[in-house]
C-alpha cells in the first residue's frame, strides 16, 4: 500500500481550509475495482495541483465495499468514506452533494474517473462559462463504446425526459460538474432518488435558468453494473411518473 506525501494542496486542506474540489462517487458492491480506481484517481488528481476532497458515498454494499473506503480514507487525507444501509444511487449522490465542501463539486463514477472530463469542466467553470457542466455519452461528438443494450438505453431514457419532462439536451446520467453554492438550492428541491435524481438534477437546473452546458466524453464499460438494467426498470418508470406529476402537472 503506497501512502501518499502531503503536498501545498494538502497542507491547505488539512489546515481547516475548504478544498477547491470536492469528487462525490456513489459506491455499491464495488470491492472489485474501489482501491485500484480510488489510488489511480488519487494520483490523477494530484497532477491538478488543486487542493481536493474524494468523497466516497458507499450505499448498502453487501460486500467489501464499505471496509475499503473506509481503509483508504484512513490512509488517504483527502479521502472521505460516508455510508448508508440503503442500497441507492441517488440519495448516496445527494448525501455526498450536501456534504461537500468544495468550491466546485464533480460528481463522478467509480468505472470511470475520467480526469479529461474534470480537465474540461473546470476550465469551463473557472471562466464562468457556465455554472453546471454535463459530461454528455449521447453528443455528437461522444465516444459511447458501452455495449449496445446500454446505450440504446440511454437513448430511450433521453427521450422519454425530452417528451415528457420538456428536457433540453443529450443526456443527464454520469459525470457532473458544477458551482457547489449555485446548485445546493436545486438539489434540496429535487423530489426523486434512486436512477432519476441526477435526471431531475440536470432537468431542474435548467428550468432555474441556471447555465448548463454539455461537453462530449469518451466512454467505455470496464465492468458490468452493479445492478442489472433490467431491475431499474420499475423505479424509473416509477420515478418517472412522479416527475411529470410534479414538475409538469404541479409544476414545482
Amino acid at each position: 500500500m503506497a501512502k501518499s506525501t502531503k503536498s501545498k494542496a494538502d497542507s491547505q486542506t488539512t489546515q481547516g481550509q475548504n478544498p477547491e474540489l470536492s469528487i462525490v462517487i456513489p459506491c455499491y458492491n464495488e470491492e472489485a475495482i474501489l482501491w485500484g480506481a480510488v489510488e489511480q484517481f488519487h494520483v490523477a488528481l494530484k497532477e491538478l495541483n488543486r487542493s481536493f476532497e474524494l468523497i466516497i458515498s458507499e450505499n448498502g454494499s453487501k460486500d467489501d465495499t464499505r471496509a475499503i473506503a473506509e481503509k483508504l480514507s484512513r490512509i488517504y487525507p483527502e479521502v472521505r468514506a460516508i455510508q448508508s444501509d440503503e442500497p441507492n444511487y441517488g440519495k448516496a449522490l445527494r448525501r455526498g452533494i450536501k456534504g461537500a465542501k468544495g468550491t466546485y463539486v464533480l460528481c463522478e463514477e467509480i468505472d470511470l474517473c475520467d480526469i479529461d472530463f474534470h480537465k474540461r469542466a473546470l476550465s469551463v467553470l473557472d471562466a464562468d462559462q457556465a455554472d453546471f457542466v454535463v459530461g454528455s455519452k449521447a453528443h455528437p461528438d461522444a465516444n459511447d463504446q458501452r455495449p449496445l443494450l446500454r446505450r440504446t438505453a440511454t437513448q430511450v431514457i433521453n427521450g422519454m425526459l425530452r417528451v415528457l419532462l420538456g428536457f433540453q439536451g443529450t443526456d443527464t446520467h454520469g459525470l457532473k460538474a458544477f458551482h457547489r453554492q449555485r446548485v445546493l438550492d436545486t438539489v434540496d428541491r429535487c423530489v426523486v432518488d434512486k436512477d432519476l435524481f441526477a435526471s431531475e438534477l440536470v432537468i431542474r437546473a435548467q428550468r432555474y435558468k441556471l447555465r448548463v452546458m454539455e461537453i462530449p466524453i469518451t466512454i467505455e464499460e470496464k465492468r458490468p453494473p452493479s445492478i442489472h438494467l433490467f431491475r431499474r426498470v420499475p423505479n424509473v418508470l416509477k420515478n418517472m411518473a412522479r416527475l411529470v406529476w410534479v414538475v409538469r402537472i404541479r409544476n414545482r
